[in-house]
């Protein structure tokens, strides 16, 4: 794909457009060692800057939704998954309204804005004690469309921004900027609720969303400066009709293999996590105890997320392609399953759980959303935040029912992973299929 040259913006002295580069040498040397180019170190620090606020914002509140998930009771976590689904499914065409007729900047404002005010919502609820049952399932649907559309929107921000070949070497040390959020927000929920009670963490988690906007506006002129000639103006608004994302979608079998693939993601990771959250619940009976285990578990997954971010991604992708990346996932829930199936304690949930999530956001993550960079804008925005929205969270509620059912006819958890293997390779086979027809589509 072609680049145009950035052009200078007045008042500001780099050609990037963006700002003022640090001549520090040993930036340089970093950048030259994770593949970055002169051009790109500025952009690519503010977008590591933007998914470090973003993710360390949700990750405050990760360990809260999940506890939360227990104190409404779990028998209640189908019903929740229902409507976190139904919630995906009316603001697909919500956002595809928005998206005709905002440009990408104003798309982008208004959707952080928006859940920023939430955010100021949550805290009076809970402050106030109103309907503090009522309220904590109310949160645990909230934050679970929270966490996938705003990444979404992300990603399709980074898919316009970046071509594909510089996604392949840049996304990797881009997810390292929200894992390194990632670690730091389980440390904060834990630190803080030693201090201030839980409700003030909305108020923290909303000032990380307003440091995203800021990292917006930053990019947004870097991308204005630097749009590529084949691309429409990034100021104009997508246009189209507001189900076009379900259209695109169902219309391209690229696209229905992209929804295969998360579909199988977000299936095994509902069995994973109805399953763990069981256990811990079984093992221990302090909300407090709970929560700071559940930080626990985020902070080590994050840890070894950020370090296989920074330093192993861009070389595996760069060096086998994107088929290794895409494979790594399905692969090790092969591995993952066999072992629930043989021996189905909460230690092996834990480590199947860690590694998983490690190879997901490390690999699997990065590696997916280079798919989308060779698509439309349209596509980008439209077609992709129905995919990461409505199809994913459908296939947590599917599968949420499912378990449900099973589990009263007296299925259980090792005949559900034994089941599950078996699509874990099916799983393996359509990443190496969606790896070649990207290659096909440049």
């Amino acid at each position: 794909m072609g680049q145009a040259r950035p052009a200078k913006l007045p008042g500001h002295g780099s050609e990037d457009g963006i700002g003022m580069e640090p001549d520090c040498s040993f930036l340089k040397r970093g950048a030259a060692l994770l593949g970055v180019r002169p051009e790109e170190r500025v952009p690519l620090a503010w977008a590591f800057a933007y998914f470090f606020c973003l993710l360390c914002g949700y990750s405050m509140l990760r360990p809260v939704r999940d506890e939360m998930a227990i104190e409404g009771g779990i028998k209640h976590l189908p019903w929740l998954m229902s409507v976190t689904f139904v919630t995906m499914v009316l603001a697909t065409p919500l956002f595809g309204w928005l998206s005709a007729r905002c440009s990408r900047y104003r798309l982008l404002v208004t959707v952080y804005v928006f859940f920023i005010a939430n955010l100021g919502m949550f805290y009076v609820a809970m402050a106030s004690r109103w309907q503090a049952e009522w309220v904590a399932r109310g949160f645990f649907v909230w934050l679970s469309v929270f966490n996938l559309f705003v990444v979404s929107v992300f990603w399709s921000f980074m898919d316009d921004l970046f071509t594909p070949e510089q996604g392949a070497r840049l996304f990797g040390v881009i997810s390292a900027g929200g894992s390194s959020g990632a670690l730091l927000g389980p440390l904060l929920t834990t630190g803080l609720t030693f201090l201030v009670s839980v409700p003030v963490l909305m108020l923290v988690s909303a000032g990380f969303l307003g440091l995203c906007l800021v990292c917006i506006t930053r990019l947004e002129r870097w991308g204005a400066a630097r749009t590529a000639r084949h691309l429409p103006h990034p100021g104009e608004p997508l246009r189209g009709g507001v189900l076009a994302g379900v259209r695109l979608t169902l219309s391209s079998p690229y696209l229905l293999g992209i929804c295969g693939y998360i579909g199988l993601l977000t299936m095994t990771a509902t069995v994973l996590y109805f399953e763990q959250t069981r256990l811990v619940a079984d093992y221990l009976d302090q909300p407090e105890a709970r929560t700071r285990f559940f930080s626990a578990i985020d902070f080590t997954t994050n840890l070894l997320t950020w370090t296989s971010q920074l330093f192993l991604t861009n070389r595996l992708i760069m060096r086998f392609g994107l088929v290794v990346g895409l494979m790594c996932l399905p692969a090790i829930s092969v591995a993952g399953f066999l072992g629930i199936a043989l021996w189905p304690t909460l230690a092996v949930y834990v480590v199947f759980s860690v590694l998983r999530r490690v190879s997901e956001y490390a690999l699997s993550k990065p590696s997916r959303e280079v798919l989308f960079t060779v698509l439309s804008r349209e596509e980008k925005y439209k077609a992709k935040n129905f995919i990461d929205t409505a199809i994913a969270r459908g296939g947590d509620a599917s599968t949420a029912w499912l378990v449900t059912g099973l589990k009263s006819l007296g299925v259980t958890t090792t005949q559900i992973a034994w089941a599950l293997v078996p699509m874990m390779v099916v799983w393996v086979w359509l990443a190496w299929v969606l790896a070649q027809k990207k290659e096909q589509k440049k």
